[in-house]
């Protein structure tokens, strides 16, 4: 049985050349054995008609928030509720733009704002409008509200140019839908109620951030961000609705509980951290994140030269786990990391005070098979109290339920 069946499946239609897609889409989803309801702007029906979504959905489509013609209001807040998850394909520029401004003026972003449900988002446009600061700014704010963006593919695009813009293929964004989107039958969800971390909300932070030195070149780290996937599935396999800020790395979770939102530099993990962490029950901070980033990257790649050295001028990252300490509230779990090389409990004790957390999990890269890269960990836990918890190496999975187990321990 598909993953899809029995879903309830609401896809937005904005204006976008790319609108005829929708048919397809609509087809392949229902083959799924998904429930769809179809939303359109008014620029949507100049692409695709209505009777045709309609006919391939099965359900009524709908347009504006008042029907006209039955004299009666369709409730936004209603196909909110109902939605396992909101589909926007295709999402042009404008109605990106109004997404992370927050402006409701159509049934679209009525119910964008009322979605409690993941959103997924499917951008086309001309490769100039894609590449428009403005845009990426805006596709960069949408992450961070824990919205997913597919990917944009590469080709022919209206305009008769030949770059990036194209939106995803029917085909691909079934299949992403399908492997990343959590969208829970009424058996599972019946199943989660009785786990631990059920109904809470949480933000992991993983990997390595890289600080641009020039177009080429970057200061990083060599954390892979396993400790920190690992903690997002646990606390998904609990029941928690959990978003990853990943760093830069090749790896990505393997659960369809996590959200996962991809960034590259401290500036951006502290963006996305900051914005997430206001919703949130529980914020494990597990990321390398670079304490200096060059104070102004080079517009072009630095070129050897004759001299023989190249001076940096470095400044400080923001403090992302000393920032949102300083606006934890009551009941909320705030956990770090402290990765030492000497004076292990004094050094980890000191940032647990510091940064107002609730216990820091402590790694020293003098034990073996801890640290960076590895499939293993050996941890040591001080709690607020700074009571301290050793741990024997375990793999970085038994890791990971060790921790959450103790942040259950701290809910109760």
């Amino acid at each position: 049985m598909s993953k899809l069946a029995g879903k309830k499946i609401v896809l937005a239609v904005t204006g976008s050349i790319a609108a005829y897609k929708s048919a397809l889409l609509v087809r392949l989803l229902v083959k799924e054995g998904a429930e769809v309801r179809v939303l359109m702007t008014r620029s949507a029906s100049d692409f695709i008609s209505a009777l045709t979504l309609s006919t391939l959905s099965g359900n009524k489509v709908f347009s504006d928030l008042v029907d006209q013609k039955e004299n009666s209001w369709n409730s936004h807040v209603e196909l909110g509720l109902w939605a396992d998850v909101m589909l926007v394909a295709p999402a042009s520029a404008n109605t990106i733009a109004k997404f992370a401004g927050g402006i409701c003026d159509n049934i679209i972003t009525a119910v964008y704002l009322s979605a409690r449900c993941p959103v997924v988002i499917a951008p086309a446009m001309d490769e100039d409008m894609w590449r428009h600061p403005a845009t990426q700014s805006n596709i960069t704010r949408l992450k961070s509200f824990g919205n997913q963006i597919i990917p944009v593919g590469e080709g022919e695009l209206a305009s008769g140019l030949v770059g990036q813009g194209r939106m995803a293929e029917p085909e691909e964004i079934l299949e992403y839908l399908i492997k990343h989107v959590a969208v829970s039958s009424p058996a599972s969800q019946k199943k989660n109620q009785k786990k631990k971390l059920s109904g809470k909300r949480a933000l992991v932070t993983a990997g390595p951030t890289y600080e641009a030195i020039d177009p080429v070149r970057f200061i990083g780290n060599h954390s892979s961000g396993k400790m920190g996937i690992a903690i997002a599935e646990e606390l998904a396999e609990q029941g928690a609705s959990v978003t990853l800020v990943l760093g830069p790395t090749s790896l990505a979770p393997d659960h369809a509980g996590v959200i996962t939102q991809r960034v590259t530099s401290a500036q951006e993990m502290f963006d996305a951290a900051t914005q997430l962490f206001a919703k949130a029950d529980i914020a494990v901070l597990s990321a390398a994140v670079a304490d200096f980033t060059p104070e102004k990257a080079a517009s072009e790649k630095i070129k050897k030269g004759s001299e023989d050295r190249l001076n940096l001028s470095l400044v400080k990252t923001k403090d992302i786990l000393a920032t949102l300490g300083e606006s934890k509230r009551n009941g909320q779990i705030l956990v770090g990391f402290a990765l030492e090389t000497r004076d292990e409990l004094k050094n980890a004790r000191k940032k647990l005070r510091k940064k107002n957390l609730d216990f820091i999990v402590l790694n020293s890269l003098k034990d073996a098979g801890a640290g960076f890269r590895h499939d293993t960990n050996h941890i040591t836990i001080i709690d607020r109290n700074e009571k301290v918890f050793p741990y024997e190496l375990k793999s970085k999975q038994e890791v990971a339920a060790d921790i959450v187990n103790f942040i259950i321990q701290k809910l109760s």
